[in-house]
């Protein structure tokens, strides 16, 4: 197996090498030619967002119901509440901490949906208002 390793790197050097000695490789690339200038954005991107609108709202919605459901819900932060208490009761002091640290970060992914979700309303009402960004 050592031997195939060697003889493969030995045969791909030499093809390298054979690509840079015939001019086909990228280095004889062109030097008149400038590069492409990045692609920058022409508009604020309203049209495409207006367009958007109602599936972001779809899952801010489908988000804060799970967050908000109860405990027999996964991936609400009643559930997530009651594993810190039950992990604190057993006496699972790490386990406790880490998943306080989870339930702190779900608390405040609450809050930033529901910010986000005033955010969409004032721009679905935009939307309306300038023919779905349509200037």
């Amino acid at each position: 197996m050592y031997v195939r390793r060697k003889r493969r790197t030995l045969l791909v050097g030499l093809a390298a090498t054979a690509l840079l000695a015939t001019g086909t490789g990228a280095a004889t690339a062109d030097s008149t030619t400038t590069p492409a200038p990045a692609a920058t954005p022409t508009g604020d991107g309203a049209k495409a967002l207006c367009k958007r609108a109602p599936k972001i709202d779809h899952r801010i919605d489908r988000a804060l119901k799970r967050l908000n459901a109860g405990a027999d819900k996964r991936g609400s932060i009643a559930r997530l509440q009651q594993r810190v208490d039950n992990a604190r009761s057993a006496g699972h002091d790490e386990i406790a901490t880490y998943l306080q640290d989870r339930l702190t970060f779900r608390k405040s992914l609450l809050t930033t949906l529901q910010q986000r979700q005033k955010d969409l309303a004032d721009v679905r009402t935009w939307c309306k208002d300038s023919n779905e960004g349509a200037s």
